[in-house]
């Protein structure tokens, strides 16, 4: 009942009008969609229905068939039993959170515009949309060149859709492919559907087993990609988004890139040694596209694997990502160990304080007020530079009643230093904010 009336809030806000609906392979999927689509029909939409597809498919697909809109059933990340629904615009990018909002308010306050009898919309089937996303990705890289070197590729799917088009990708691009988790599996039984290093264990083993070039993992519906080199090292989104700058900005010299704050320095400290411009955000994927759009930039990425590559759609992109590295492999001659020895090295460290979620406003007024003659970085929490290269970031999480804390520096020692310092003060000021209150 809520997925439809959410469908239907939906429908109410495009006006009818044409929707593409697509889904990734979690169980509950088909009874979502069916669901939401229920809603949609109910407000007089034209539903185009392109079943089983990976995120950054189904946005391609919105913008590339003229779509009004779009909806996409999934919980990326997230563990097996999760699901929701993601709003698209006419042009693939997900609504931004005030237009979110004014779906919420048709919801939450009934404000639904039901077609009549005679007016309800109906269901169509869409194909070819992993055909045109193929093509579309291949586009942007140089097929030839990437089939010359026959890269031996190991694809880790994470028993997500993200194998529909990955596959037919990298066979195109004259890989050799070996798939693991490869089966779509809404249990996610091969392993978690996050792609953290923790996770990829048998990624990294089957890359050092199989003689492989690269590994490549992808999240449940595969915006976001994790690279394993020929060694079998797990890699961080910061290296691949790093590596992918600096190629590009060799061919759009002083071009703008996007990142969250949450980026290592390593991001910052790679554009500006190759002459671009970086633009901090809040953290969000959604806020990175907005941003982007918003300035005109072709590139942006985020810690966490995911890459948007403007040229194509300025969203996060795991299969176009794997292109992309797979293009500069090709045009370097040198393995992926090569390019990710060769950045600037960072140590990297978490923790968290607790902190209760009506406090969070207070104790980050007087971290703002500490921190002011550092000049620091205060559009998502606190982030702060210090002259040895060392940095830490102290925000408060959106969910949990904690603040979180990530330091950087360029040695071990320091970091543990750095991490300890900022975590006390972090749990004084929650304490003193307490008493005053």
């Amino acid at each position: 009942e809520f997925c439809a009336r959410v469908g239907l809030a939906v429908g109410t806000y495009f006006g009818g009008g044409e929707v593409l609906v697509g889904r990734d392979g979690r169980l509950s999927g088909q009874m979502v969609a069916n669901a939401v689509i229920s809603g949609l029909l109910a407000a007089g939409c034209t539903v185009y229905d392109v079943g089983l597809a990976p995120t950054p498919t189904i946005q391609f697909a919105v913008k590339h068939f003229g779509m009004d809109g779009g909806v996409i059933i999934t919980a990326s990340h997230n563990p097996p039993e999760y699901n929701g629904i993601k709003v698209l615009r006419p042009d693939g990018v997900e609504l931004s959170r005030k237009q979110e909002l004014e779906v919420e308010e048709i919801y939450f306050e009934s404000k639904f515009k039901p077609a009549s009898w005679s007016s309800m919309g109906s269901t169509r089937p869409l194909r070819g949309a992993v055909e045109a996303y193929v093509e579309a990705v291949e586009s942007h890289v140089d097929v030839d060149l990437i089939r010359r070197s026959r890269f031996k590729v190991v694809l880790d799917p994470a028993n997500g859709v993200g194998v529909i088009p990955a596959l037919r990708l990298l066979r195109d691009l004259g890989c050799r492919v070996v798939l693991i988790n490869g089966e779509i599996d809404g249990g996610f039984p091969g392993r978690h559907p996050e792609p953290k290093p923790e996770n990829l264990g048998g990624l990294s083993t089957m890359v050092k087993a199989s003689g492989a070039d690269i590994g490549v993992a992808y999240d449940g519906d595969a915006d976001r990609s994790i690279f394993v080199d020929e060694r079998g090292e797990v890699h961080w989104g910061d290296k691949s988004f790093a590596i992918v700058a600096r190629w590009f900005l060799a061919r759009e010299p002083g071009a703008t890139i996007v990142t969250p704050v949450s980026s290592s320095s390593l991001v910052k400290e790679v554009v500006e040694a190759h002459g671009g411009k970086l633009v901090w955000t809040q953290v969000g994927s959604v806020v990175v596209s907005h941003k982007m759009m918003e300035i005109g930039s072709r590139l942006g990425g985020e810690e966490n694997g995911g890459i948007f590559y403007g040229p194509h759609q300025p969203v996060r992109d795991g299969p176009m990502s794997t292109a992309l590295l797979l293009q500069i492999m090709a045009e370097e001659k040198r393995p992926l160990s090569a390019l990710m020895d060769e950045l600037p090295r960072y140590y990297l460290m978490k923790t968290s304080v607790e902190c209760p979620h009506e406090l969070k406003p207070l104790v980050l007024e007087e971290l703002r007020a500490r921190f002011r003659d550092l000049r620091p970085l205060t559009i998502d929490g606190v982030r702060v530079w210090y002259e040895d290269g060392s940095s830490v970031l102290m925000r408060p999480s959106g969910t949990e009643p904690i603040f979180r804390i990530y330091a950087e520096a360029r040695d071990e020692a320091r970091i543990m230093e750095v991490l300890e310092e900022h975590r006390s003060m972090v749990e004084e000021i929650v304490a003193k904010v307490a008493r005053g209150r």
